[in-house]
């Protein structure tokens, strides 16, 4: 065996392609790595498919409990979503795929790792950081940033090579799946004004054809982790595969945004992630009962410094453990049950429960139960106004625009 380098291997054109131009420009020893995070492959076909372009072998890491365990549930228990859309599925695996890729180049006494991402997209941030933060000896190949081809270039030298691969200029989508959701990319979606065809959604109905009944779930949770779907308890690849089917069936999960890239280009994604999107929703509800006002504001601000943190590649660092910290803390009292709705491409919350819910309804209601003191809310107005009326005496009253030109000053 000569030089060896371990290739992050989907399977896909660009990660095939790939261990031929590794042997034929640098003349590695391909060792083609499979991290399975729940994107259902077949391991023979793919372990075919990698020889057949010339790897030495392929290496199957089954990663899906600890993908669940330290990667989805934090991000989660934080309320991660990049610009309001994208619940960051693929971005989340990166950096456990980072891990993995630098464990199994010491177990094999690799002196390099290569990826297939090319140099206009965010993943090969997330992977070149996170290897060099794990392993700094480690060199870092990227085949398709290098050799700047276009798919269908990359098609043609699979096919000038014999090389099996999946993609036809026929079938151009790119695309990437976990247990947190699937990204699509490539062809016409790369048109913002061309609606999804039919062929791009696999793990949702069309919502205009779901049932006509909505299906009504129970959710539970224990300090912000979801651990049972209507009191059955599951481990957490099973409550998420789980999900994904009950919501996909009723066209819930699908997200089509033009998001801002790492790398200054805005792009067009359309991803599906029926799970993720049904747990964000039933999470923040619990949230809502369990956190008080200024938890729950401040909490939104560090939800966003999360998810930039996560899409930004920055998984392993000080300012992710900090943050990590302050939203483990939150967690504490968030536990109990949320029911959620799924009907025709929507989640709404029917219901939440919480034992260290911060609801009264001896104080909330209008009923006879009311214990509210209505008539401390005098005095409380009268403080809170002070500096209000203060102002407009002072000042306000005594301009000549007058009151009403506060909010058109010019």
């Amino acid at each position: 065996m000569g030089n060896k380098i371990v290739l992050a291997y989907s399977g896909g054109l660009d990660t095939t392609v790939a261990i031929r131009w590794l042997k034929e420009s640098y003349g590695y020893d391909v060792i083609a790595l499979t991290i399975d995070v729940g994107n259902e492959k077949d391991f023979t076909v793919l372990e075919e498919r990698a020889r057949t372009a010339g790897a030495e072998k392929l290496v199957v890491r089954d990663a899906k409990q600890l993908f669940i365990e330290h990667f989805v549930w934090p991000a989660l228990q934080a309320d991660a979503v990049y610009e309001d859309g994208y619940p960051l599925a693929t971005a989340l695996a990166r950096p456990l795929m980072a891990y993995l890729m630098c464990e199994v180049a010491r177990e094999e006494s690799a002196t390099a790792v290569a990826h297939g991402c090319t140099g206009k997209g965010n993943d090969q941030v997330r992977f070149d950081v996170s290897i060099s933060a794990l392993a700094p000896h480690l060199k870092i190949v990227a085949p398709v940033r290098e050799w700047k081809w276009s798919r269908d270039d990359e098609i043609e030298f699979a096919r000038a090579n014999d090389i099996p691969i999946p993609v036809t200029q026929a079938n151009p989508y790119s695309t990437d799946e976990n247990l947190w959701g699937r990204s699509i990319e490539a062809g016409v979606l790369e048109d913002p004004w061309v609606e999804p065809p039919d062929d791009v959604w696999t793990w949702t109905s069309d919502p205009r054809g779901a049932p006509d009944e909505p299906a009504y779930r129970t959710i539970t949770f224990e300090r912000g982790r979801p651990l049972a779907i209507d009191d059955e308890r599951l481990d957490g690849v099973t409550l998420v595969r789980r999900l994904n089917e009950l919501a996909g069936a009723h066209g819930v999960g699908r997200v089509d945004q033009v998001e801002n890239r790492l790398v200054g280009i805005k792009s067009r994604e359309v991803y599906e992630a029926p799970a993720a999107v049904t747990l964000l929703a039933a999470h923040r509800a619990l949230e809502q009962l369990t956190l008080t006002r200024e938890q729950v504001r401040f909490k939104q601000r560090v939800s966003q410094e999360y998810a930039d943190l996560i899409y930004n590649g920055r998984w392993f660092t000080t300012h992710h453990r900090d943050l990590a910290a302050y939203v483990q803390s939150t967690q504490r009292h968030v536990s109990g049950d949320v029911r959620v709705r799924l009907h025709r491409g929507t989640v709404t919350i029917a219901g939440k429960r919480a034992p260290d819910s911060l609801y009264s309804l001896e104080q909330a209601t209008y009923g006879r139960e009311d214990q509210f003191d209505q008539d401390a809310a005098l005095g409380f107005i009268k403080i809170w106004g002070l500096p209000v009326r203060l102002q407009a005496e002072r000042q306000l009253l005594r301009e000549a625009e007058g009151p009403l030109a506060i909010a058109s000053p010019e």
